[in-house]
């Protein structure tokens, strides 16, 4: 039930490991003359490929200045993931698998006249194709800044690459060395009227998002794109029931609640899957236990509320009923 589709066939024409867990991909489409010389920065793709058998689709952001030959994506492997990173790094160079899009939900303006560009972890794939292509633009004179937080200093993915696109203007924070991002001193060296890009890991957004608002900045000029969060608690199976449907299933500790509802007959609207767009939250009739929201698209007060929840992204520890949009055909 996705708004629009453009799916063909692929293959792995390259592999290259970027960190430890960052495995760079090189995706050849089978009509490769078809994907255009450019797309815009902050563009992804869908990827379907099959996990224990069954099709999974993820979504991967665009890296780097594009081709029109292939499409070039980095993976992070999470290994208490819901399999879709594990899938990909057991990927050869020549298998197969089918991709959609590219499409972009995370766009760049090009008039601002400053940029603030923040990356966490995986969440430079899409930083990096806008550095470039802020850095290339003739004539443009407009201020811009990149910093980038990771866990460990070899998860710096591209950080050659970024040291010398952008010298002075970017700044590497390693937690494990107790350098982080401050973002509120970020946001104040912001010029006025600048705008601030943000992708990166949940608990970053959700900071990012209190800070702006605190220093009263326009919330236009706060753009952002997220990965997911690992959430609360560990992934563990739970219960969901909908009794429109007269459904009762088991989600696994390795799926996500969206695709169990699917397997079981129950389709949900969704476009994003990463928590952001709100289209796959449905109504909660019931809740035994608790509901690790791991989006970024409820209020942090309907989280609170237990009202909603996002399928794509989001879990429950115990049990959960709800009420789905979805109405089978009589």
């Amino acid at each position: 039930m996705k708004s629009s589709s453009n799916w063909r066939a692929a293959r792995v024409e390259a592999l290259r490991d970027i960190t430890p867990t960052v495995r760079e991909f090189t995706i050849r489409p089978q009509d490769a003359h078809d994907i255009g010389a450019d797309w815009s920065p902050g563009s992804h793709i869908e990827v379907e490929l099959l996990r224990e058998g069954r099709p999974i689709k993820r979504s991967y952001s665009l890296v780097g200045t594009p081709d029109g030959e292939c499409f070039r994506i980095a993976v992070k492997r999470l290994d208490e993931g819901q399999g879709g990173s594990r899938a990909m790094w057991q990927l050869a160079v020549g298998d197969r698998l089918q991709v959609n899009g590219p499409r972009n939900h995370f766009g760049l303006d090009l008039n601002a006249p400053a940029y603030l560009l923040v990356a966490g972890g995986i969440g430079i794939t899409p930083m990096l194709h806008m550095a470039q292509h802020l850095r290339s633009r003739k004539g443009s004179q407009a201020p811009l800044r990149m910093v980038y937080g990771a866990h460990e200093e070899a998860e710096l993915a591209y950080r050659p690459l970024l040291g010398e696109l952008l010298g002075e203007s970017f700044a590497e924070f390693v937690g494990a060395k107790g350098r982080h991002i401050d973002i509120a001193a970020e946001i104040e060296s912001l010029p006025v009227g600048g705008q601030m890009y943000v992708c990166g890991p949940v608990p970053m957004l959700d900071a990012v998002r209190r800070q702006w608002a605190a220093s009263g900045r326009p919330l236009a000029d706060l753009r952002y794109e997220t990965f997911g969060s690992s959430g609360r608690f560990a992934p563990q199976p739970f219960r969901v029931e909908v009794p429109r449907q007269g459904i009762d299933i088991v989600v696994p500790a390795d799926s996500s609640m969206m695709d169990a509802l699917h397997a079981a007959g129950v389709q949900t609207l969704h476009d994003c899957k990463r928590g952001e767009c709100g289209l796959c939250a449905v109504d909660v009739l019931a809740l035994d236990g608790e509901i690790d929201h791991r989006d970024v698209f409820l209020s942090e007060h309907e989280k609170a509320s237990n009202e909603r929840i996002c399928t794509c992204v989001s879990r429950v520890v115990g049990s959960i009923s709800i009420d789905s949009s979805y109405r089978p055909d009589d």
